[in-house]
């Protein structure tokens, strides 16, 4: 079976986004997908399936990370796109914005150590039957790279709850077994939160950089299939 249609995705760039053209090359030199840049003084998205708000240092991360390209004009329309069921990829910067912005509950603030943090980090991927994680195992230990100095996860502990009873906490840091602890918690996030995802399923935010675990010249790939997921979801749904 040969399959031509292919996924339409806008990546926002923002002044300081810095992980855009990273994203770029993975849908289109990777994947071999439909992607354009769109800038954030845009308030019409154009035809796309799918919202890519990426890395970076949105504004110079003043006041707080995200705070202020939240109220970029092309975030009411990532706003509406969402809320009409469209699907949103936050990645580090972008997962804040997403926050920011009210597409997904709770914060992120300042790493515990109170620095930036740039490593590799093991994850285990607690819901493997999301839109942007079908084609992982559940409980499967990935390896993928952070790279932030405001991470840590929080929300008040009824959010907490429903996010862990709703099985929306798609990726938790872990140790290279899968043991969960403080030990293997790189920013002080609560429950060793790396991504979560939003009741209805369409918006996942996550701290880590899946972009930069995707090209074998890299020798790590654990990354590539939250986009391979992303593509086979859409192609086959």
């Amino acid at each position: 079976m040969i399959v031509t249609k292919k996924l339409n995705v806008g990546i926002v760039v923002f002044p300081g986004s810095n992980c855009d053209q990273d994203c770029f090359y993975v849908f289109d030199e990777i994947l071999k997908q439909n992607v354009k840049y769109i800038w954030h003084k845009e308030s019409i998205l154009g035809k796309v399936d799918l919202i890519v708000l990426p890395g970076g240092f949105s504004y110079g991360d003043y006041l707080r990370c995200g705070a202020i390209a939240r109220f970029s004009p092309v975030m009411r329309s990532v706003v509406e796109f969402a809320e009409s069921g469209g699907y949103v990829l936050g990645i580090c910067n972008g997962f804040q914005i997403l926050c920011e912005a009210g597409l997904l509950p709770g914060a992120l603030l300042k790493n515990k150590s109170l620095t930036f943090i740039c490593d590799t980090v093991n994850l285990r991927v607690e819901n493997n039957k999301t839109f942007f994680t079908s084609e992982y195992n559940q409980s499967e230990i990935i390896r993928i790279p952070i790279a932030h100095g405001e991470g840590r996860y929080f929300a008040d502990e009824k959010t907490i709850n429903e996010l862990e009873a709703n099985s929306q906490v798609v990726l938790r840091y872990c140790s290279p077994d899968g043991r969960v602890d403080d030990d293997f918690n790189p920013n002080g996030s609560l429950n060793n939160i790396a991504g979560i995802i939003n009741e209805r399923g369409n918006v996942f935010g996550l701290m880590p950089h899946p972009e930069r675990a995707s090209d074998t010249i890299l020798r790590n790939v654990d990354g590539r299939k939250i986009f391979e997921s992303i593509i086979k979801n859409f192609i086959f749904r």
